[in-house]
């Protein structure tokens, strides 16, 4: 049974940090990269940071300086450090594994930044 799960998200003053934790379980198929995405209430989900197999990195304008993907292959752990948080960063964080299959999506963590 193939399990994404999220955790990490919370209640945070504007410039604060955060760090999410993204962990799989029963992916049979080659994973090619990963990435984090976001929702923000009304609004389309957008990628945020996706990195790949050859460590390839992409961040969103956004939040280019501020946030940082990495991954631990032991725990088969992907992360997203938020620094230097903004009102405009709240929405709901979902991770996503990408096979050449299908991509698999997590429950998301919510994810609220007060001025």
């Amino acid at each position: 049974q193939v399990q994404v799960v999220e955790s990490g998200g919370g209640l945070v003053q504007a410039g604060g940090s955060l760090r999410l934790s993204c962990a799989a379980s029963g992916i049979d198929f080659s994973i090619y990269a990963m990435g984090w995405y976001r929702q923000a209430p009304g609004k389309e989900r957008e990628l945020v940071a996706r990195f790949t197999s050859g460590d390839e990195k992409y961040y969103v304008d956004s939040v280019k300086g501020r946030f940082t993907i990495s991954g631990d292959n032991a725990k088969n752990t992907l992360y997203l450090q938020m620094k230097s948080l903004k009102p405009e960063d709240t929405a709901i964080y979902y991770c996503a594994r990408y096979t050449y299959y299908r991509t698999f999506w997590g429950q998301g963590t919510q994810v609220t930044v007060s001025s």
